[in-house]
């Protein structure tokens, strides 16, 4: 390939490297030039152009790619159309990807001319998901360059998606008196969600006590109707011959290796009965945040054996840091393309420790405290914005009065907080994605704080929990994604959204937003010295 200034009389066929403008006429990049192009160019006042013209050995970008992709051999993944000179594969089922390393090595050092990126082998893939992208970089590739790639690509798998395959999971968890039961529910809620996140069923469980013969036994049993079986030990494994080893040999299964170079996830055990895998959790896995298990778990469901090299090669890369933006890849519900967050002000409280006034009513700079919550709610963008009110529903009503803000009235204020909650999620529109639930009497708390928390959960796709917090622990507000809407029916009493976001099987994601999220003002004192002006509205 020629590539440089070429002058008109020479660039019949030639390929434009920059667009070009000249007069009326205007010419992409990579456009091919005509008879007709070269004339109006011309008759333009230009006499060359940078360009490149392609030798008789030379085939075309789009072609090139398509041979490329043509010469490959993969699995589980559909090739897209040849455009500039680029390739696009995306998986065609949901899975696992994975990749011969060395081969990609090979072919990316043949030519700088043509480059093969890819996913991180056994990365876990959506449907749809785009895994390898093809792409040559100049307008042309030598014949003997793709000549040599197809010799390094004959015979050899060089990616594919193997897809989830529909696995029955079978669960065992040991008990002692030490352990609730709570927790043992909510690792089954957990593994549930994670099965199914992987198109795979819970099909039972199983709660032995913690002791070998009895877990011996469970194994035995749950492995008849199950494609693998996970047991998560009362206590941790902290030697070959504990509980959880020796209750799989027990069983008639082998034990490969115990442990794993990934934190968390360090205690696992990886064992076989009949062909099937027998795995001990760690205890870090009753949570749905990603740890070492769900690696060993993500190839398992889709069918790739797990052998003591690959647990131990998993140490690069090993370490899963806990960072607030690190997605919860165990939530089987897609992505929300914009999600639509309502903001409910809870503003129905009886305030019983202010000695007979109204909180709400107090003032900031002359205004109510509820009308600059609402206000604040507004700005923040809140679609709708809406307020619970039930003590002295009137006289907060009045101090909303010209507001774009709903008024949901609780009788039932009385009861507590969670009556609050069921109010407001009933005046909720079907629109309604997330919702932030938003204590009215949080006079530090801006507008800006409430965006941010409402931009990292549109970051996240509308489907998880977002809360504030002060230097680490929970605060207000917390918005609700629209699949626990119906959970908060569950709640009564004196009871908030805590209980709803804190069991542990739905994925949290916390925002530092400083003292802000943590000062509420009920008493008078605190309301001094938050800045507000007390006012008079015994009843």
């Amino acid at each position: 390939m020629i590539f440089g200034d070429t002058p008109l009389d020479q660039a019949l066929g030639a390929v434009l490297a920059h667009s070009t403008h000249a007069g009326a006429v205007k010419l992409k990049k990579g456009h091919v030039l005509t008879t007709d192009d070269i004339e109006q160019l011309r008759g333009a006042g230009v006499t060359q152009v940078t360009a490149a013209r392609l030798d008789a050995d030379d085939v075309e970008e789009n072609a090139a790619a398509r041979q490329i992709t043509s010469a490959l051999q993969w699995f589980g993944i559909q090739a897209g159309p040849a455009a500039t000179g680029r390739v696009n594969c995306y998986a065609q089922a949901s899975g696992v990807f994975t990749v011969d390393a060395n081969l990609i090595n090979a072919i990316n050092s043949v030519d700088p001319s043509v480059t093969i990126a890819t996913l991180k082998p056994f990365e876990r893939v959506e449907q749809g998901q785009m895994v390898v992208t093809i792409k040559i970089i100049p307008f042309a590739v030598a014949k003997s360059v793709l000549s040599e790639i197809a010799n390094l690509a004959d015979g050899r798998n060089a990616f594919g998606v193997h897809a989830f395959s529909g696995s029955r999971v079978g669960l065992i968890q040991t008990t002692l008196a030490s352990v609730k039961s709570s927790v043992l529910d909510k690792t089954t809620r957990v593994l549930d969600a994670r099965a199914a996140a992987s198109g795979g069923t819970l099909i039972g469980e199983l709660r032995p006590a913690h002791e070998v013969s009895p877990l011996a036994v469970s194994i035995r049993q749950m492995h008849r109707n199950s494609d693998m079986v996970i047991i998560f030990g009362a206590s941790a494994v902290v030697d070959k011959d504990d509980v959880v080893p020796a209750a799989i040999r027990e069983a008639g299964g082998t034990v490969h290796h115990i442990g794993m170079p990934v934190d968390p996830g360090n205690l696992l055990v990886l064992g076989e009965l009949d062909g099937k895998p027998v795995i001990g959790a760690p205890g870090c896995a009753r949570s749905p945040k990603e740890n070492g298990f769900d690696w060993v778990i993500d190839r398992l469901m889709a069918n790739i054996p797990v052998t003591k090299a690959d647990i131990v090669g998993m140490g690069v890369g090993g370490l899963l840091m806990e960072i607030p933006t690190r997605p919860q890849p165990r939530d089987p519900r897609p992505p929300l393309p914009k999600p639509v967050v309502a903001i409910a002000i809870l503003a129905a409280g009886q305030s019983t420790r202010m000695g007979g006034t109204n909180k709400l009513l107090a003032t900031f700079d002359g205004v109510p405290l509820i009308r600059r919550s609402a206000e604040m709610a507004i700005r923040a963008g809140g679609e709708p914005v809406i307020a619970v009110l039930g003590h002295m529903a009137q006289e907060c009503s009045t101090a909303l009065d010209g507001l774009p803000v709903n008024i949901a009235l609780n009788k039932d204020h009385a009861s507590g907080l969670a009556s609050s909650l069921h109010v407001a999620i009933r005046h909720l529109p079907a629109s309604v994605d997330g919702v932030m639930i938003m204590l009215a009497d949080m006079p530090a708390l801006s507008a800006s704080d409430l965006q941010t928390l409402i931009r990292q959960f549109h970051d996240v796709g509308g489907q998880t929990v977002v809360r504030a917090t002060f230097r680490g622990k929970r605060g207000n507000p917390v918005i609700l994604p629209r699949f626990l809407f119906d959970e908060v029916f569950t709640l009564a009493g004196d009871v908030g959204a805590r209980h709803l976001v804190e069991r542990g099987d739905i994925p949290v994601i916390d925002v530092e937003l400083g003292e802000a999220a943590a000062i509420d003002v009920d008493t008078p004192d605190m309301l001094r010295l938050a800045g507000g002006t007390i006012v008079e509205t015994v009843r």
